[in-house]
């Protein structure tokens, strides 16, 4: 018995439908969000400890590396959020059809986009 198997396993040949970027994104935003969760726990740990401390973070969040930090911890807070409304939605019953879970999806990336865009002005 002869087994088919895929012929094509080059990734950068397979296109994902957009359900599926997003659907990918969900995923690691939330794993972002877990990484940026330990910089904030260490960064409110230390500017509770003493003046010296809280005059260290402070510095930090006001430079570039800070301003980077904020924007993308943010960024991914913003799209798991869409992501999560929009798979909240689909449990009840809406947007489960190819056409429509494709559109609700390149909606929730350019809304992301352009949020994260209008927040990157506004902390910059």
């Amino acid at each position: 018995m002869k087994k088919q198997r895929p012929v094509n396993l080059d990734l950068n040949t397979i296109k994902f439908p957009p359900a599926a970027i997003s659907s990918i994104l969900h995923r690691i935003t939330g794993v972002a969000m877990f990484f940026a969760m330990l910089f904030v726990i260490w960064a409110w740990a230390v500017s509770v400890a003493s003046p010296e401390g809280f005059e260290q973070v402070q510095s930090i969040m006001d430079g570039i590396i800070g301003k980077v930090i904020a924007i993308g911890t943010l960024s991914a807070l913003i799209y798991h959020t869409l992501g999560g409304i929009r798979h909240v939605v689909m449990d009840m019953g809406h947007w489960e059809e190819l056409e429509s879970g494709n559109l609700s999806a390149k909606v929730i990336i350019a809304l992301w986009v352009i949020l994260t865009i209008v927040l990157g002005v506004v902390l910059w």
